[in-house]
């Protein structure tokens, strides 16, 4: 969770380490609870993407000199990787093509954050006001707790916010995310 003194790229990389976690209990697990833990992975996945789509990558383009040349390839990655996972979740965990594709998608984010990390998280703590990443993290702290309510609501209920296609948990994450951050997204 993300607490005051933590700024959004703290909580960013902490995202990473949570979806090598993730990525590693979905291949040894099977099952229902392998479709749980595929589930919790998109909706990991869909906050984490929307947080920089809607927060960093656009700070990014903006402070660091070469931003316009960082941020698109992230995107495009970013993008490859929600394709995937919809291919994923067509497929289903239990179909034998499962694990190899979720392989590929593994190692692919996992090169994914690390460059993020190394062009522009840690770039952009040099360049921007402490103050201001702080004020994200407290915006993503926001969404998550917006997240865990609508969970709680859902309380098997109705369908979780986080099932579903990949496409819907990411528009769904990213409303969220957006009614956390209200209008001071805008710069």
């Amino acid at each position: 969770m993300t607490t005051a003194q933590q700024d959004v790229i703290d909580t960013l990389l902490g995202q990473h380490q949570q979806v090598k976690m993730l990525f590693a209990q979905v291949e040894s697990a099977d099952g229902d609870h392998r479709q749980e833990l595929f589930t919790e992975l998109v909706g990991t996945l869909a906050l984490h993407e929307s947080i920089e789509q809607l927060l960093v990558h656009p700070l990014a383009e903006q402070e660091l000199p070469d931003g316009d040349q960082v941020v698109p390839p992230r995107l495009a990655e970013e993008e490859d990787a929600k394709q995937a996972l919809s291919a994923l979740y067509e497929l289903g965990v239990s179909a034998p093509e499962f694990e190899g594709q979720l392989a590929a998608l593994r190692d692919a984010v996992s090169a994914h954050a690390e460059a993020e990390e190394e062009l522009e998280f840690l770039r952009l703590r040099e360049v921007t006001d402490p103050g201001e990443l702080t004020r994200m993290a407290e915006v993503v702290a926001s969404a998550q707790a917006l997240l865990a309510q609508h969970l709680q609501a859902a309380g098997g209920q109705a369908p979780s916010p986080l099932a579903g296609p990949p496409d819907q948990v990411f528009e769904r994450v990213r409303d969220l995310l957006g009614k956390a951050d209200g209008s001071e997204v805008q710069r």
